[in-house]
């Protein structure tokens, strides 16, 4: 089963944060889909992610190339569908995750700004919505200055 990740950032913006996210998940082997709301935005974090150093290279290309299917990242606004067999899907920006959808991931993560009031009121809703459903669901902070868990829900006994 799917878990839902929340990631609540409060000391780096989303260009720092996100390319640790992603090493991460690649360092498991996992595929990833970023979902965003705008395409303007998918083309600068395309960008930003190319301006990494050597040594944090992250192999990744927009959706929509001949060669999607072979990306180990895939940036994108399609609203559903991973077409690069990815197992992990991080939405960002608000993009939404259904709780139908859930299930074709591993691991969904929900990357918010917790500067912004309106980001923060609508990954609560998110947060409602994939645990109402059931969806396992975990929330990051990064306040103190390193991710911390600060809170879960519907997690397996055990």
């Amino acid at each position: 089963m799917a878990e839902a990740y929340f990631y609540h950032l409060t000391r780096q913006p989303l260009e720092a944060a996100l390319p640790m996210l992603l090493e991460r998940a690649r360092a498991r082997g996992w595929r990833v889909l970023v979902r965003g709301t705008s395409e303007e935005r998918m083309r600068w974090l395309d960008e930003k992610l190319w301006l990494g150093g050597e040594e944090s290279f992250l192999p990744h290309g927009l959706a929509g190339g001949p060669r999607d299917a072979e990306q180990p990242v895939l940036l994108t606004t399609a609203p559903e569908g991973a077409a690069n067999a990815a197992e992990v899907l991080m939405a960002v920006d608000g993009a939404t995750v259904a709780p139908g959808e859930a299930g074709d991931f591993d691991r969904v993560c929900l990357v918010f700004d917790g500067n912004d009031p309106a980001a923060v009121e609508a990954a609560r809703e998110q947060w409602r919505r994939l645990t109402a459903a059931g969806l396992p669901a975990r929330y990051w902070s990064q306040e103190g200055g390193r991710w911390e868990e600060k809170a879960a829900s519907n997690l397996p006994a055990g």
